[in-house]
């Protein structure tokens, strides 16, 4: 199934101070984009006006910033962000309800380890 696709910058996208996005005055479900000079720098899913689903940005040259999944505007799952010049940068994993850290690991610009935490399992 495609999802509809929408760009931010389209007259009928809206996002209140809850940051429910609408589209023609109802509540989105679907991809919204975003392109800054051409380039596509950001496509978030939603469903029905709230982050549901996957999510990712690039920087301006199409490497890979950063994905995730998030359920009910919560990040669940494994999320990941990159340094520009395409290392990963850090790595986190979220509970399945997304309340919950579980591990957080992150790395210099040069692939060096950085942080490393696990919550406790008990």
């Amino acid at each position: 199934m495609t999802l509809p696709r929408i760009d931010i910058d389209d007259p009928e996208f809206e996002m209140d101070e809850g940051e429910v996005v609408s589209y023609q005055g109802q509540r989105f479900t679907g991809e919204v984009v975003e392109y800054q000079r051409g380039a596509l720098v950001s496509l978030v899913t939603y469903k029905d006006g709230i982050e549901d689903g996957p999510s990712k940005e690039w920087y301006m040259d199409g490497t890979l910033s950063s994905e995730g999944t998030l359920r009910g505007g919560f990040p669940v799952g494994e999320s990941k962000e990159w340094h520009p010049n395409g290392r990963l940068a850090s790595r986190v994993l979220m509970s399945a309800n997304g309340l919950r850290q579980l591990e957080i690991t992150e790395w210099d610009e040069n692939g060096n380890l950085t942080k490393e935490w696990h919550a406790d399992q008990g």
